[in-house]
């Protein structure tokens, strides 16, 4: 784990931060055929709107943005494909980035544990995520935090893209 980092929640001036992550990122996931998000997605004002919904954490390290999540309650429509009952909530990562420069240091685990304390907080006992077919290092990620592969789907608005989707229940006794 990294040292001095803190996880809290965005703000808009984090935004900036955040967008230089996305821009980093970007070519180093298309470079590994992993076309999720691109030139255009996602942009300032996902951004900003993840931040007036009070849905965006931040991980600082030394005082620098160094990962970003959005840790939300929207689960996509599709999920359905999977059996998944998308009217039972759950909290879903969504925009999860980590800086190339801070990679290997267990941010991307930090975020996702936060989802988890988000959960506990509000008493939700169910996580999802979902992530591109071509994301090999989150895939690995997920297992090792508790997160049960659910299976592929395709999503309307990223048409020619598949997503692995995993879950976690908090209480496995439910």
């Amino acid at each position: 784990m990294a040292h001095d980092i803190i996880i809290r929640e965005a703000n808009l001036a984090d935004v900036s931060a955040i967008m230089q992550i996305v821009k980093d990122v970007v070519p180093l996931m298309q470079a590994a055929g992993n076309f999720q998000w691109s030139d255009d997605y996602p942009n300032p004002d996902v951004f900003e709107s993840d931040i007036a919904l009070n849905q965006l954490w931040v991980v600082e390290d030394d005082g620098n943005v160094v990962g970003v999540a959005a840790i939300t309650t929207e689960q996509y429509a599709e999920y359905a494909q999977l059996g998944w009952d998308i009217n039972e909530i759950a909290i879903v990562v969504h925009r999860l980035a980590v800086s190339p420069h801070f990679q290997g240091r267990g941010i991307a685990a930090a975020l996702v544990a936060e989802a988890d304390r988000e959960a506990a907080r509000r008493g939700i006992k169910l996580l999802r995520v979902d992530t591109n077919s071509q994301n090999k290092a989150i895939q690995k990620l997920f297992p090792k935090m508790g997160y049960d592969f659910g299976g592929e789907i395709t999503l309307e608005f990223r048409p020619g893209l598949s997503f692995y989707c995993y879950q976690k229940r908090l209480d496995p006794s439910v």
